[in-house]
């Protein structure tokens, strides 16, 4: 059992650091969470909320008073931008006292999560997990109104990760020693197709649910008129034909530094199945 640690988690309001702040919880350590409104927020009972903005730096000091880590995003403000502020975040950090920093990995280079990289004063670790389980939400609406996911590529393989893990992660790194200067690739703990998804949801839902594969181009023409960028779109093209072999191998990450195995997107999809049945 380690010595309670005061974490100050950013992005606390995210798929993500909603799990840092829930495990952190678990684990019995205090938790302030940093959110542009916290009125809105919606924290579990015992967390500390502040209202702080990550494009403003000295907006933060006084939530990083008496706090042991730091959890930080690479995009901010409300148009969620990568973040230029990230060494005045840092040195503030350090002014604080702030022994270790976590940082989630934004898909590509960033200017915070070089400003991490390039940090002495504190022991960091970045955190690089691939597709998230939650990602398939989108597909909710489709299954609840008429049974079916439409989709292209769907032999694309991915080994897609429970956010709770990233969380579990993320709450070790910042916690226990032995995790600075360290690049995890967390993944969950199997390799699966979208037909594999779509079964595993079909099986928490007990109905069944039709695969359409949909052409590329029919692919382009449904992410343009969603409104999507054509940079995001690209990015899309490129990840779903051609997956990257980091987002489809598994790493072995949530096992080797939380000490239990990664939760499988069986787990995750009963611990959902609400959303699919349209009760959610």
């Amino acid at each position: 059992m380690t010595q309670t640690q005061r974490i100050l988690v950013t992005g606390a309001t995210g798929t993500v650091g909603r799990q840092v702040v829930a495990e952190l919880l678990a684990r019995g350590h205090d938790v302030r969470a940093v959110t542009r409104d916290a009125a809105r927020a919606a924290f579990p009972a015992g967390v500390d909320v502040v209202e702080g903005d990550l494009t403003e730096p000295e907006s933060l000091a006084p939530a990083l008073e008496g706090v042991t880590g730091l959890h930080l995003i690479t995009f901010g403000g409300v148009t969620f931008s990568p973040l230029e502020t990230g060494p005045r975040i840092l040195e503030l950090a350090r002014s604080a006292g702030v022994r270790r920093v976590t940082v989630l990995h934004g898909g590509g280079p960033t200017p915070l999560e070089d400003a991490v990289r390039a940090e002495d004063g504190v022991e960091r670790t970045v955190l690089m997990p691939v597709e998230f389980m939650a990602n398939a939400l989108e597909w909710a609406d489709g299954i609840v109104a008429s049974g079916e996911v439409r989709e292209p590529f769907v032999d694309r393989l991915s080994a897609m990760v429970h956010e709770a893990d990233i969380g579990a992660v993320a709450a070790t790194a910042l916690t226990e020693e032995g995790h600075g200067g360290r690049e995890y690739v967390i993944t969950g703990p199997e390799v699966l197709t979208v037909g594999d998804k779509v079964k595993t949801i079909a099986a928490a839902v007990g109905r069944e649910i039709a695969l359409v594969e949909l052409t590329e181009e029919e692919a382009l023409a449904r992410w343009r008129a969603a409104g999507l960028p054509e940079d995001v779109i690209g990015f899309l093209r490129e990840t779903y034909g051609n997956t990257p072999e980091v987002g489809r191998t598994v790493s072995g990450t949530v096992e080797r530094v939380t000490g239990r195995p990664a939760r499988t997107f069986a787990q995750w999809a009963a611990e959902h199945a609400a959303a699919f049945e349209g009760r959610s």
